[in-house]
């Protein structure tokens, strides 16, 4: 009988043993592939307002670059022009300062018009005054574009640090989603959309006509291409590098950038929605191209292709026509 007793224990402690060590085990279970693609769309999210936030510095500083290019362009002919005025009137202090007196005795002495000696010399003032005015002019005119330049010049750098900021911030992101695209490898055997068959050049684009049937036609044929940040094209995109590659090609330029798109844009009504038109999201961190048939075609994210997909993907912020 102790025999039995004794199995019993056992029997009994291991069972409890058993439910002691259970919600651990529970505790320390993998995340559901729903968790994970959780996950991945919040990283993902986060992600793209980077990105954008990048593509708007990014054109900034273009934009600044160039405006501080002309401003050099100005600022050395105009000191050149500053240049030779000052040494005219130098020349005209020195003849002055030279022949005055002499000019002035003969005026005196010789014969002639009393008057003539300050005929000549109000001719003399007149003239240098014209010419003292025309230095003030330029030198005003070269402050102005030199103290221009060098708030271009602080705004440059400010711009290149914020860069290097988001450049950061970027990194971190991709090493988070790296982590992530590796469990989702292990959930699903891929980390990322396979590739979708080479879509054609617009080949199943419906009939538009004009500049929105060029931007149109090429949507349809960027269907497929992957997500890549920055880029527009012609082998991958993010959601503003879309729209302007499209646009693009139907000649009108947009900046790369979701935000400033909207304000490049006539703004319309979802009622007046046609093939061409933008179509704004998450707080103007995202945007697709509405082609019709209640569809837009975007590139979503990460790890995601250009697709279509219908306009109420998300809620939309509001609609745009390229003017």
């Amino acid at each position: 009988m102790s025999c039995v007793r004794n199995l019993l224990r056992a029997l009994v402690a291991a069972g409890v043993s058993a439910v002691l060590v259970a919600p651990a085990s529970v505790a320390r279970a993998e995340p559901s592939p729903a968790e994970l693609t959780r996950r991945i769309e919040k990283s993902s999210t986060e992600l793209e307002r980077v990105v954008e936030s990048y593509n708007k510095l990014t054109e900034d500083m273009k934009a600044n670059k160039s405006a501080a290019a002309a401003l050099a362009a100005r600022l050395g002919p105009l000191e050149q022009q500053a240049a030779r005025s000052r040494a005219d009137v130098g020349q005209i202090a020195v003849t002055a300062y030279k022949t005055g007196r002499l000019e002035a005795a003969n005026a005196l002495l010789g014969p002639g018009d009393p008057g003539t000696l300050l005929d000549r010399l109000g001719t003399l003032d007149q003239l240098t005054r014209q010419r003292q005015e025309r230095i003030a002019g330029f030198t005003e005119s070269q402050r102005r574009l030199v103290d221009q330049k060098t708030r271009l010049d602080t705004t440059l750098a400010r711009q290149a640090a914020q860069a290097r900021q988001l450049a950061a911030t970027r990194q971190r992101i991709e090493k988070d989603l790296a982590e992530l695209y590796k469990m989702r490898r292990e959930a699903y055997g891929r980390a990322t959309e396979p590739p979708a068959p080479r879509a054609r050049s617009g080949g199943d684009a419906p009939a538009v006509s004009g500049r929105a049937g060029a931007a149109v036609r090429y949507a349809y044929g960027a269907l497929g291409k992957p997500y890549v940040w920055a880029a527009e094209g012609p082998n991958g995109y993010d959601c503003s590098g879309l729209t302007l590659a499209a646009w693009r090609a139907a000649g009108k330029s947009l900046p790369h950038n979701a935000r400033m798109q909207w304000g490049a844009v006539s703004h319309i009504s979802r009622s007046q929605l046609r093939p061409g038109d933008l179509v704004f999201y998450s707080n103007l961190g995202h945007v697709a191209l509405y082609v019709g048939g209640g569809q837009v075609i975007h590139a979503p994210t990460f790890g995601r292709n250009v697709e279509k997909r219908d306009v109420d993907l998300m809620r939309p912020y509001g609609y745009g026509r390229v003017r």
